[in-house]
């Protein structure tokens, strides 16, 4: 059984750390090495000469050996010589891995690859960012390819999470193993990894970093502390097919200035960056004028997201040619400032979670209503996005199978029935817009009510179905429909109640958000401010 046949469907521990660390010593990293033994791990990557004699002299584990040297373009290179893998398996490496990026490429990874496997006898592990590296890695000879450089090279700059859609996609395209590494924070993810397809799963920061560990646990505390007393400052924009809302908004939640613009929904997606770009600009005016910088930018917009890659999956003729579109690490390179971005209805989520109704509540459910109708749920405390970021479409549960056709191919999906304009309808189009339908209602207005009750009574149907499956603590219902909007709130938790059993150990409550205008704008924030304190 070879080294890597050790390996399958186990954990294998990055033990390295970085000039100037309390544990850059080779001591250290073998001590490390050894608790990563008696926990369970099956390898260990370790970085240079020094450190692989060490740690083979204290444990018993499959070594993967690396040397990271500084190029004459001045960045580091991992393993960029035949010489360098030589001294690591006399040092007691077992495989070796080298960068096989594009870069990488650059400095003759690929004919690298070839001469370790025939001169020293050994498995060559490729560290890979794209899948193109990996398929071009797998044909020079690579027996796995690792997952090391996503998110660290210029081409997948935008890629800030551990992505597990990537791992799925390198399995289905490779006949080697691919092993997961890069960004693997938490045991969840790592699960993800394996569930992916990965061969192994390699985690280093997280467990053998206690400076980085450290730093994470110190920057939750701080931002917390300075949301609840107020100071620093995000750029936030919500991008919807209409308009455009965006400012500048503290870590309290605070909006400290703010703009509209109409969004330029036809130009493409080079406008619609450029359209972005230009709000974020007005922003860090903002900003500076009152003597701030921000710290990040969120983006919420109309489409559903990638948000590892900070791409835009999938969008509908709202927005003609937003699919595919990157936008996270174009913006990121043209403003100097970290960017994330995610769906909208996800966003008004994250902001319900940190400044709004759904505060210290692990499990609800926001529904949006507006032009359409959406969904974000949080569910054990983290947002849900689902596998392909395509989750959540709750504006899209039929709840009438005879009902007209909805542009999703279903026929009655609750978008036709819970939307601002089926209110209005319901109203005999008797108001100019669902402001003035809820204003009337609130005055007492019976025809505003009727059609108040009338949306209250299919969306509770929708909410019944969430309800049975998730089990939240909360309905949250959001967007211009529900806004001051008490009847709603108090007809549908009145419906949903005789259709869902066990309603008294649900506790499940109805309200409708507080956010007002500027929730979407919150959302980017709230998005930015999460990031930010990772």
């Amino acid at each position: 059984m070879s080294a890597l046949d050790t390996l399958e469907g186990r954990l294998i521990v990055s033990c390295q750390a970085f000039e100037g660390d309390p544990f850059r010593d080779s001591g250290s990293m073998a001590r490390f090495a050894r608790a990563a033994e008696l926990a369970g791990a099956a390898g260990i990557r370790v970085n240079g000469v020094e450190d692989t004699r060490a740690i083979r002299k204290a444990v018993k584990l499959p070594l993967i050996g690396i040397e990271k040297a500084a190029m004459p373009d001045g960045a580091i290179l991992i393993t960029p010589s035949f010489e360098a893998a030589k001294a690591l398996v006399e040092a007691g490496a077992d495989l070796i891995a080298l960068d096989c990026t594009a870069r990488g490429q650059a400095y003759g990874a690929l004919e690298r690859v070839r001469e370790i496997r025939a001169g020293l006898s050994v498995p060559v592990l490729a560290d890979i960012a794209t899948e193109e590296e990996a398929e071009a890695a797998q044909a020079a000879g690579a027996d796995a390819v690792l997952s090391t450089m996503r998110g660290y090279t210029a081409e997948t700059a935008g890629v800030t999470r551990f992505d597990p859609l990537f791992i799925e996609r390198l399995v289905a395209r490779l006949r080697v193993p691919v092993i997961a590494e890069g960004r693997i924070d938490s045991p969840a993810d790592a699960r993800a990894a394996i569930a992916a397809g990965a061969y192994a799963v390699i985690v280093g920061t997280s467990i053998t970093r206690p400076r980085d560990i450290a730093r994470r646990f110190a920057a939750a505390v701080e931002d917390e502390y300075r949301a609840r007393r107020g100071g620093g400052y995000v750029a936030a924009i919500d991008m919807g097919g209409t308009n455009t809302k965006f400012g500048l908004v503290s870590s309290a939640g605070e909006m400290h200035w703010s703009a509209t613009e109409p969004t330029p929904a036809a130009s493409g997606a080079r406008g619609l960056l450029e359209h972005l770009q230009g709000a974020a600009g007005r922003i860090v005016e903002q900003a500076r004028a009152r003597g701030a910088e921000v710290s990040a930018l969120g983006i919420a917009t109309a489409g559903w997201v990638d948000t590892n890659r900070g791409v835009v999956a999938y969008a509908t003729d709202t927005l003609p040619g937003w699919t595919g579109t990157a936008v996270a690490g174009p913006l990121s390179e043209a403003l100097q400032i970290p960017v994330y971005i995610e769906n909208d209805a996800n966003a008004l989520a994250l902001a319900e979670q940190r400044f709004g109704a759904g505060r210290g509540l692990s499990d609800f459910v926001v529904i949006t209503l507006g032009t359409g109708v959406g969904g974000g749920c949080v569910v054990g405390g983290r947002l849900r996005r689902g596998a392909h970021f395509v989750g959540n479409a709750i504006g899209h549960l039929s709840i009438d199978p005879a009902g007209p056709v909805c542009i999703c191919g279903q026929r009655g999906c609750l978008e036709a029935y819970a939307s601002g304009a089926a209110m209005l309808g319901y109203a005999g189009d008797a108001y100019a817009n669902t402001e003035s339908l809820v204003a009337a209602a609130n005055a007492g207005e019976a025809k505003a009510q009727s059609a108040i009750r009338e949306t209250a009574r299919h969306l509770a149907r929708a909410c019944a179905t969430v309800a049975n499956l998730l089990d939240p603590q909360a309905l949250i219902l959001s967007g211009g429909p529900a806004q001051n909007n008490l009847l709603l709130a108090k007809e549908v938790e009145a419906e949903v109640k005789g259709l869902v059993p066990a309603w008294e150990l649900r506790r499940l409550r109805v309200s409708c958000s507080t956010l007002g205008y500027h929730g979407g704008v919150l959302g980017a924030a709230a998005l930015a401010l999460s990031h930010e304190a990772v």
